[in-house]
């Protein structure tokens, strides 16, 4: 099993009986430049080596996590108990059943965390700046089915403000959806490139949906190289994991007694922001 110092847990005030991981760079089987904990599949790591990490990661969680095929969109995957062997194609899912672990890959872009006050419903959101200009963040909230006043999200690591340069097609895609989001970009003595900061963007989205309890933020992927990978200050690297579920009050967990189960993760419906059906 890793070190626990491969694994972050968010700090939030979430009831009890939610759970929430985000793993590391650390303690994993993967060779430069994928080194050492890499999950994606997608990203041209010796496939035995992510399997190896993967199966290392699943000592630590109730069920096998449902993976998705990130595109940058505004897809949310909805799990229940069915099965499912494909990854579904989406940036965000969501679950009322305990012991499903929803989880986003990232490498730069903002993994963001969702649960409700009273441990009902969690989801995960990859949102990098494409997601969050097209609506992600609130697309996950609406699969919720959750007044927003009734749900907190935690921001985990992104690439910091100082760090990510942009142009100016990714400024005015922000701000088209938000005039005021003017205030998350500086400008650079270059002109026409910009910092953007991604935590400040989602700040301005979920509260403009009406979620108030935000958390997280802070962390900077391209800087802190010993702890996560960062795509845009590598190109080639590896992917780490943001994990969130409701714990099984049973105590059973997902496929525990043979394993076909947890390879068949269950999900139910994938679908845009502006069609999404809910959980309920």
């Amino acid at each position: 099993m890793p070190d626990a110092d491969a694994f972050l847990a968010p700090g939030w005030p979430a009831p009890p009986t939610v759970r929430a991981l985000v793993t590391t760079r650390r303690s994993g089987h993967s060779k430069a430049p994928y080194d050492s904990f890499n999950l994606g599949m997608h990203v041209g790591d010796d496939p035995a080596a992510v399997a190896a990490n993967r199966a290392l990661l699943r000592q630590r969680l109730p069920a096998e996590p449902c993976w998705l095929e990130q595109v940058h969109g505004i897809d949310v995957a909805l799990v229940d108990g069915s099965g499912r062997k494909a990854p579904p194609c989406g940036d965000a899912a969501a679950t009322r059943i305990p012991g499903a672990v929803c989880a986003v890959m990232t490498a730069d872009c903002l993994p963001v965390l969702f649960c409700d006050e009273a441990a009902t419903v969690v989801a995960a959101a990859h949102a990098g700046w494409r997601g969050l200009a097209a609506g992600v963040l609130e697309a996950a909230l609406v699969a919720m089915a959750t007044p927003p006043a009734r749900i907190m999200a935690w921001l985990g690591p992104a690439i910091g403000p100082a760090a990510f340069e942009v142009g100016g097609e990714v400024r005015e895609a922000c701000l088209a959806r938000d005039p005021g989001a003017h205030v998350a970009f500086a400008a650079r003595e270059i002109r026409g490139k910009w910092l953007a900061d991604l935590y400040t963007l989602a700040r301005r989205r979920l509260t403009r949906a009406g979620v108030s309890r935000i958390y997280g933020g802070g962390r900077c992927t391209f800087t802190e190289s010993a702890r996560f990978y960062s795509y845009r200050r590598d190109g080639v690297t590896g992917r780490f994991a943001s994990m969130i579920w409701l714990e099984d009050a049973s105590g059973v967990r997902l496929g525990a007694s043979g394993g076909s189960m947890a390879m068949r993760y269950p999900v139910i419906s994938v679908a845009d922001g502006r069609g999404v059906s809910p959980l309920r």
